[in-house]
């Protein structure tokens, strides 16, 4: 059977495909993470979608502790929500751009600190010139970071150091989690760490998200293949797929009709 319980913060939460789910909505998400003060010790958000669960099952293993650590867990996915509910599971949807949207629109303040990890140095001033955010520290990565321990630990530091409220780590899973992470357990790091892949650029208007309708029927994932084909066909029609076969094993081990 499905089980469910108190997440780390004393919300609901739920176990699906062996990650713990925190059953939350958009605003109290939101809510929650604004109330964190700037100098809480450092926790961070995940937002898994398919493409992460299939990575954590059948190619990457050694990241379920950065999944596993994160003091929330929000459901990325549409496809994971029917999943949850053909199991009996109420699986709240919070996607990473919409919950970073609320968060920079309706929750930060103009003088909090914001560290940005990865997106580009235009990000900055984009930022800057849409929502008046005048605290704002960034770096960027070299591409291909996380294969170079020395490189994840730069990475690191530059959050730690940073001492922001809130860290937006906008590089990509599963680097971002595995910045994480170890930022966490340096143990001497603050504030909120939000892993958002690309949430920035579709906020600044970089990317463009899928028309409403696409995302309300849990489609989107088609209009990205259709923007991006050579890029994401592999992730959308051979990855991605595999998430049916995962649930149906899930389900046959816990014997759920």
């Amino acid at each position: 059977m499905t089980t469910t319980g108190e997440g780390s913060d004393g919300s609901a939460s739920a176990e699906f495909l062996d990650l713990r789910f925190d059953r939350l909505d958009e605003a109290q998400a939101v809510a929650m993470i604004a109330a964190r003060s700037a100098d809480a010790p450092f926790a961070y958000v995940v937002t898994p979608n398919v493409d992460h669960v299939v990575r954590l099952h059948h190619r990457r293993s050694d990241l379920w502790p950065a999944y596993r650590g994160a003091w929330l867990t929000l459901c990325d996915s549409r496809v994971l929500k029917a999943l949850a509910r053909w199991a009996g599971l109420g699986l709240p949807v919070v996607p990473g751009s919409d919950l970073t949207r609320q968060l920079v629109r309706h929750a930060i303040a103009l003088g909090d600190r914001i560290a940005i990890l990865g997106g580009g140095t235009s990000i900055v001033e984009a930022l800057r010139a849409a929502y008046g955010l005048t605290d704002i520290v960034h770096y960027d990565p070299p591409m291909g970071f996380v294969r170079d321990p020395a490189e994840v630990a730069r990475a690191a530091e530059f959050l730690i150091g940073a001492r922001a409220r809130y860290s937006f780590l906008a590089v990509g899973s599963p680097q971002q989690e595995i910045v994480a992470r170890q930022v966490e357990l340096s143990g001497r790091a603050v504030g909120t760490g939000l892993c958002i892949g690309a949430s920035l650029d579709f906020l600044v208007g970089r990317q463009t998200r899928a028309p409403r309708l696409m995302q309300a029927m849990g489609m989107e994932w088609l209009f990205r293949l259709l923007s991006s084909p050579r890029r994401l066909w592999r992730r959308y029609l051979v990855d991605g797929p595999a998430i049916f076969g995962l649930f149906t094993a899930w389900r046959r081990v816990r014997s759920l009709p």
